[in-house]
């Protein structure tokens, strides 16, 4: 197990700041479900569909400062599974690397080109076919893992640009809706009760995922300490007015109708505000969107494995750098060939479920991770972000994440035991071997 107050000298180069770590948050957080969000939310709550934002907004900034302490004292590459191995040691570390790089960050990026290139096909019903639809995910996938094995600077500029070109026509919706909505739809005739709130927050929590991987880049992160923190801090502001700009602008501008329009709301809101050419625009911003959550995912998601590999923890030749781009090239490669099998089958759903229960109990294991670091090595030094209030807020984080794992669904909960007990056991015949 590294030492967390010695930077391990993993070979990468240290080239993301804080504006950089702020909008990969934006970028891996902002995906395809902020296209349907408004319409499923205010299908649980109505006009009372902000009350949700904020509770889950809340509780998305508890978690993220979890994140951030632990984040500011270990500053090796692997993002979450760093901080867990750093805290719990090597076998939790290689079932939370597991659960991350494959049950969240993989799976989840398989599941939404199989939507990406579902909807291009409604444009090219060519890509409905096996081959052309192979082609097209391999040559993706492949273009992608080119430009950031040629390195991290040409990776963050890649989705920097992508999450630009994104947020574009979503910030253009908000200030062009906000002179056009009707403020009598803004009203609450009614609050809904504790149970629903309940409902919507719970749905709202998923749309929230995904910020834990832009920091699975944490050994190249410029002065974690600091950049960290702020990076969490920045992102979780901007995605907050962004999603309520949105909900209020859709909320205004449908009304009751919006609760009925539960598969493309913001494409109903933007023909309306734009006219036909707007609800294109909304259609081409699903493509683009999914996109630019792959190409942040293409460089985090190889640094999970990375980190694993130096830990031993996976095949060593997978923490291999590459001798002139500082890249792990083999990491990079691997996490796109894993991505592509498994688009290529098609399956959506079992995909999202797998994804959905792996990332919740990683956060869970984060902020464990935060009780106990400060157990063993005591508070976090100067210069390092430490959380206010002492263990309250770990605790209040541990019993919301834990109240929504209790929400999923059995089918879901087995599926994710059941890679639990897969990790557990490759684990152990691995071990046994080695001996």
């Amino acid at each position: 197990m590294a030492n967390m107050n010695d930077v391990q000298n993993e070979g990468l180069v240290r080239a993301i700041g804080t504006g950089a770590l702020g909008l990969s948050v934006v970028n891996m957080v902002v995906g395809a479900g902020i296209f349907a969000l408004p319409g499923l939310v205010a299908a649980e709550l109505g006009s009372a569909a902000i009350i949700a934002y904020m509770i889950c907004s809340v509780t998305v900034a508890l978690i993220f400062m979890c994140f951030a302490e632990v984040g500011s004292r270990v500053s090796r590459s692997g993002g979450a599974y760093a901080y867990v191995e750093e805290a719990f040691g090597p076998f939790i570390g290689f079932i939370a690397s597991i659960l991350f790089w494959f049950g969240f960050s993989a799976l989840a990026d398989a599941a939404i080109t199989v939507v990406m290139v579902d909807s291009i096909a409604i444009v090219f019903p060519v890509l409905d076919k096996t081959i052309p639809r192979a082609l097209f995910i391999t040559t993706l996938l492949a273009f992608l893992t080119y430009v950031n094995i040629r390195g991290v600077k040409a990776g963050v500029r890649l989705y920097i640009f992508n999450t630009l070109v994104k947020l574009v026509p979503l910030v253009l919706l908000v200030v062009a809706g906000l002179f056009v909505i009707d403020v009598g739809y803004l009203a609450i005739p009614e609050w809904p009760s504790a149970v629903e709130i309940g409902a919507g927050t719970l749905l709202l929590f998923y749309a929230f995922n995904g910020a834990e991987s832009a920091l699975n880049v944490s050994g190249e992160i410029k002065n974690p300490a600091k950049t960290v923190p702020l990076g969490l801090l920045y992102g979780l502001c901007a995605i907050l007015l962004l999603y309520v700009g949105l909900q209020t602008v859709a909320q205004g501008v449908l009304g009751p109708d919006l609760a009925n329009n539960t598969v493309a709301p913001l494409v109903a809101v933007a023909t309306e505000v734009f006219g036909e050419w707007g609800g294109k625009m909304l259609i081409v911003a699903v493509v683009l969107s999914i996109y630019s959550n792959l190409s942040g995912d293409l460089l985090g998601g190889p640094r999970v494995i990375f980190a694993s590999a130096l830990d031993d923890n996976l095949p060593r030749v997978l923490g291999k750098v590459h001798p002139k781009y500082k890249t792990p090239h083999v990491a990079i490669i691997f996490f796109a060939i894993v991505i592509g099998v498994f688009a290529l089958s098609g399956t959506f759903t079992y995909l999202a479920i797998v994804a959905t229960g792996s990332l919740l109990l990683v956060d869970l294991a984060v902020i464990i991770a935060v009780l106990r670091l400060r157990q063993r090595d005591g508070m976090p030094k100067e210069g390092q972000f430490t959380i206010p209030f002492g263990p309250a807020i770990p605790l209040l984080s541990c019993a919301i994440v834990g109240w929504l794992l209790l929400q999923m669904p059995l089918n879901e909960a087995a599926t994710v035991a059941a890679l639990v007990g897969a990790c557990v056991v490759i684990y152990a015949v691995r071990a046994f071997i080695r001996r």
